[in-house]
């Protein structure tokens, strides 16, 4: 069993994150405790506990990482283009695939809870730098529209590729022909775009 001096504060939030990571590659994290986790990396529950707070907040530092991962992607697809209607298509793409490629840290995201805590600071900016993303490009598609408007529509859109992307990646569409989860996410948005600039 390591002793809590044989690591650094930071080697040994790095080491710990990156364990779980490697976990959820393969594993759903509600078979993952605070207890397994000081196993696999050979500290005890208290170390995590004295370093992270507590489990809740361990796995909010996995939910902000995979958030970053999943904004660096975003970012790297979207300097292809410049039209932001397609940036919008593309920025779907690359949440259904991220979900696809990475389904229990996808997973934690949406399912991990505050259990009536206060989110902290660093990681609400994560959730508005990605939202912001999708604002920012619904901004330049309709410059006239009131920021009441597009945040909205982001929503609405968020909402709608979340859904299919839940389904898609639980494959729980209930029908008898293949369903392709991204020619639905391109069905949605083509039609609610299309609507959306017509009525500004």
């Amino acid at each position: 069993m390591a002793r809590r001096n044989d690591h650094s504060r930071e080697e040994l939030i790095e080491m710990t994150l990156n364990c779980v990571e490697a976990y959820l590659k393969d594993n759903p994290y509600h078979s993952l405790s605070l207890r397994k986790v000081a196993a696999m990396i050979g500290y005890v529950p208290s170390t995590l506990v004295n370093v992270f707070g507590s489990y809740n907040i361990l796995l909010l530092h996995v939910v902000a990482r995979t958030l970053d991962d999943l904004r660096r992607q975003a970012q790297e697809k979207l300097q292809s283009s410049t039209d932001p209607k397609t940036s919008l298509f593309l920025l779907a793409q690359v949440y259904l695939d991220f979900a696809k490629a990475n389904p229990y840290r996808w997973q934690l995201v949406f399912e991990h809870s505050m259990k009536g805590n206060d989110m902290p600071d660093w990681h609400s900016d994560r959730i508005q730098n990605m939202t912001g993303i999708l604002e920012t490009l619904l901004h330049k598609l309709s410059p006239s529209r009131s920021d009441e408007s597009v945040v909205e529509a982001s929503r609405v859109l968020w909402a709608g590729v979340h859904g299919i992307t839940l389904l898609s990646v639980d494959d729980k569409f209930f029908t008898d022909v293949p369903v392709n989860g991204q020619e639905l996410i391109n069905n949605l948005l083509t039609g609610y775009l299309s609507s959306w600039v017509a009525a500004q």
